[in-house]
């Protein structure tokens, strides 16, 4: 009788909300809103730090993956420290880790700042990429950081640390999806494709997009699956312009995509037991992702608006500790990871081959490290329109899959840019390369450039080996010339000017090899053609050009390693580059009157070292230095004129390659500069340059400098850059460059 008494009690006691046993589950709704979504681990931060409880979580787009890290078992401060790292702006913007963007695999600079790839399919139909960011960061990333968890939780959402729901969309059935199971990382990933600026992924058969088109704000959602108690929402989602814009211009455009999902979430879904979580963003972007402290201050600061609120529905409270013994409850069963195997989809057998050969390189167990050097080496190939990574963990041995699914296609790639100038140096670029993948990859690519002052042409083929130790094997045309104009300054005009006639052409075989730290070693042999124009006697100022000529062989084996943020005035990185060349060959003498000079054979060796690299020294303000000197035994030629066109020569401005200065050519030198660069704005540097010039057979206090002082806008079409610079040259003192585009040409034959 007693016994059924207790039973009977129980029962009542279990049926009263807000009993000890019973208790009540808090449900939090995170909505969606771009960039604004990261003021959620503000509101996440609050509810911990006064001990209110979360028992399930549903989000959308941002809010998504902000719920899902913490229902992965993240913590607030945790989620914090990753959203605010530069790793994560490179993951938003689809820019890669300096680490990892496989230098071993990169192309020439060139002056291009339009590239459109083609694809082509089996019915020989192009269709361009329509994407506007690139993915491939961030997938490995959401694999690295949820891989984990996920397999910790069986694939099952209910199992995490907090039960949880993400929302997607399937924009060809217009349907909202409900993601309760599977992988976490794909989840997140499918939950913030935006429409032309992600592509999206495929789960379970669908092609998923950002779930706030359909569903922003999932109350409804908490409410269905869960049916929480209490039901918080936090809504980071506005409108846009609080007055209609009079005008709608190219940056608004752009942005339209995302103003789709940022639709105002309703309060009144939340119902009696809601609390309604606003945080004040109106001078926020939803499309700027650098103000991360912000973002959290105000989701911090909403939160504790509405504490009285939530402490008055909520009665439950956790404290710290008892949330970090059960995170560490639930990160202790974590499988180690350790992949088996590696499961290709997409491919053709011999693609597999080639890719398999990538990652394994004769190890038959690989580590997290080893697939993610693997995955980078992959993505850097041209080859692949999507490469999309999976962690299938296998329960029975405790070990992973690493699963990739692919889409090779042969393709085209159209680079288009050059620059526009103050100075008669402005040109226009065009370049091709297609691709094609089998058990090895082929690349096969030409480009133009064409202007007044400089006109280039270059052929390349390139065979790509994957082995142990991958390698590639590349030919190589290059043809050059350039013009030197006696007036080419917009303030200066020389009185005694130079007129010198260039061009030539290289045809070089390279074998090529990885080092370590986005390094590349190269041995290359070519053989070179160079045809130098000048007039002997500096009075002429018209009529034909004495010629000299030099045919021969050179051979090179240099080192590069190159962490450079830009390809042109760049700010962060460091670059290294070690050279040693042999030449040998004749040198021929046409003079307009006389008789040409018979062919004398010309034998010498080079070394050249360079050294590049930038430091921050404080918020606004990056300091920079480029060592750099060169040996050569190399003998005169048959005029002094011809000796100097031959000569080695520092580049240390952004337009001494467009001008002849003989103060800064020499057969030895060593050569110093410092960089000042000061960022006033996104985008907008302030440079300042000084050099040294120094040839260890003169005088110590026979020197030469240089000098400039530029305002730089990295604009979308590349740098605009306002130049004055100084050379301490006879022939060039003072010049001011204005310019649009990239000052990036192709190497000389003998450099």
């Amino acid at each position: 009788m007693r016994k059924r008494f207790q039973i009977a009690f129980l029962l009542v006691l279990m049926s009263l909300p807000g009993s000890c046993l019973y208790g009540q589950k808090v449900g939090l709704v995170l909505s969606g809103g771009g960039a604004k979504g990261l003021a959620h681990i503000g509101v996440l931060k609050a509810f911990e730090e006064n001990g209110i409880p979360i028992d399930y979580v549903a989000g959308t787009s941002m809010g998504g993956v902000v719920g899902g890290f913490y229902a992965a078992g993240y913590s607030p401060s945790e989620i914090e420290y990753i959203a605010a790292s530069a790793d994560f702006q490179n993951w938003i913007n689809g820019r890669f880790e300096s680490d990892y963007r496989n230098f071993f695999k990169k192309n020439p600079d060139a002056p291009s700042f339009l590239t459109a790839k083609v694809l082509i399919d089996s019915a020989f139909r192009a269709r361009l990429r329509t994407t506007i960011a690139t993915d491939i960061p961030m997938n490995f990333a959401l694999l690295e950081l949820l891989g984990q968890p996920t397999a910790n939780a069986g694939f099952d959402f209910d199992s995490l640390f907090v039960p949880f729901r993400c929302m997607v969309a399937d924009i060809f059935s217009q349907n909202a999806i409900v993601l309760r199971d599977g992988s976490l990382s794909d989840a997140l990933r499918g939950t913030v494709s935006v429409p032309f600026f992600y592509r999206p992924i495929q789960i379970d058969g669908k092609y998923v997009f950002d779930g706030g088109l359909y569903n922003n704000f999932p109350v409804d959602v908490m409410r269905e699956e869960f049916d929480a108690d209490v039901i918080v929402g936090s809504n980071t989602s506005s409108k846009v312009y609080n007055e209609y814009p009079e005008e709608i211009d190219e940056q608004l455009l752009s942005k339209i995509t995302v103003f789709l999902f940022l639709s105002k979430s309703d309060s009144t879904q939340l119902g009696e037991n809601g609390v309604f979580i606003n945080p004040d963003l109106s001078e926020f972007s939803a499309t700027d992702f650098e103000p991360v402290e912000a973002y959290i201050k105000a989701g911090y600061e909403a939160a504790l608006q509405q504490m009285p609120r939530i402490k008055q529905l909520i009665s439950r409270r956790v404290s710290r500790d008892t949330l970090q013994a059960k995170r560490a409850r639930f990160n202790s069963r974590f499988p180690p990871i350790r992949f088996s195997d590696i499961s290709i989809k997409g491919a053709t057998v011999e693609q597999r081959r080639y890719i398999e050969r990538i990652f394994r390189q004769n190890k038959s167990a690989l580590s997290l490290k080893d697939i993610k050097n693997g995955y980078y080496r992959l993505v850097a190939d041209d080859n692949f329109e999507t490469v999309y990574p999976r962690m299938i963990y296998d329960s029975l041995d405790h070990t992973y899959r690493f699963e990739l699914q692919v889409t090779p296609e042969r393709n085209f790639l159209f680079n288009f840019g050059g620059n526009v100038s103050t100075r008669p140096i402005s040109n226009a670029f065009m370049g091709v390369q297609y691709n094609i993948l089998r058990s090895n990859s082929y690349t096969f690519g030409a480009s133009f450039y064409s202007g007044r002052f400089y006109e280039s042409a270059r052929l390349a083929a390139r065979m790509d080996i994957p082995w142990r130790v991958p390698f590639f094997l590349q030919l190589d045309f290059i043809y050059n010339h350039w013009n030197y104009f006696r007036s080419s300054e917009i303030f200066i005009e020389d009185l005694t000017p130079t007129y010198i006639d260039q061009n030539d052409k290289k045809l070089e075989f390279i074998l090529g090899l990885p080092g370590r730290n986005n390094g590349r070693y190269e041995f290359a042999a070519s053989a070179i053609r160079l045809n130098n124009k000048y007039y002997l006697d500096d009075e002429v100022t018209s009529g034909p050009l004495d010629l000299s000529v030099f045919d021969g062989y050179k051979f090179r084996a240099s080192f590069e390693r190159n962490t450079l943020d830009r390809k042109q005035y760049p700010s962060s990185g460091h670059r290294f580059q070690l050279g040693f060349y042999a030449f040998t060959g004749k040198e021929g003498f046409i003079p307009i009157q006389g008789t040409a000079l018979p062919g004398q054979q010309k034998n010498w060796l080079k070394a050249k070292l360079s050294y590049e690299r930038y430091f921050r020294t404080s918020g606004f303000s990056k300091l920079g230095y480029l060592v750099e000197g060169v040996w050569t035994n190399q003998p005169s030629f048959g005029n002094q004129k011809s000796s100097m066109l031959m000569a080695p020569v520092f580049y240390p401005l952004a337009d001494s390659k467009s001008l002849y200065l003989e103060s800064l050519r020499a057969r030895k030198y060593a050569a110093l500069g410092l960089r000042n660069i000061i960022t006033f704005y996104e985008n907008i540097d302030l440079r300042m340059e000084g050099y040294i010039f120094k040839q260890p057979d003169l005088e110590l206090s026979n020197f030469s400098l240089a000098a400039s002082a530029a305002l730089v806008y990295h604009s979308p079409v590349g740098p605009v850059g306002l130049n004055v610079s100084y050379y301490d040259d006879p022939e060039r003192k003072l010049g001011v460059l204005f310019h649009i585009g990239y000052l990036i040409y192709n190497k000389r034959a003998n450099e």
